[in-house]
């Protein structure tokens, strides 16, 4: 095998791109919420989805929800879709999977860590600074979730 053929066969890795596909902001209950001094509760949602898009190339998105709360009034609603489009060559089939489920969120989630929080911080609140979230750990928990799905259901 030649140098070259070697080249054409070694697993390639490319971010093409990474973007905001989708971000909301919502102060339902402003400019009367400004005035309140209670500290809100804060929720927050996340979750991965990947899509094929052509060949080797996939999208992952990380969505994220937060929602500030005093008591029953929602103080603001950020909703941000955080997305990439990478190119996975030559990989076996084995190592697509945690690619996209692990590999490629935590090249995202910094970038959605500072829209979510920029956007409250624009909105006229403190940032909201989402905590590390351990991807692989995810992985493996849905991973465990299906087998044991799958072991229910042939029974």
């Amino acid at each position: 095998m030649s140098a070259a053929d070697q080249e054409t066969n070694q697993p390639v890795f490319n971010i093409e791109k990474i973007y905001v596909k989708d971000l909301s902001l919502e102060i339902p209950h402003s400019p009367q919420i400004f005035l309140e001094r209670e500290s809100p509760q804060i929720d927050v949602q996340l979750n991965t989805q990947t899509a094929l898009i052509e060949g080797d190339v996939y999208e992952v998105i990380i969505t994220n929800t937060v929602t500030a709360s005093i008591g029953e009034k929602v103080m603001f609603l950020i909703e941000a879709k955080q997305a990439g489009i990478f190119r996975l060559s030559n990989l076996p089939s084995e190592d697509v999977e945690p690619v996209l489920a692990v590999m490629c969120p935590n090249i995202l989630f910094p970038y959605l860590r500072e829209l979510v929080s920029n956007i409250a911080v624009r909105a006229g609140f403190a940032p909201v600074l989402l905590n590390p979230v351990n991807f692989d750990i995810l992985y493996q928990q849905h991973k465990r979730e299906q087998a044991q799905a799958g072991a229910n259901t042939t029974h």
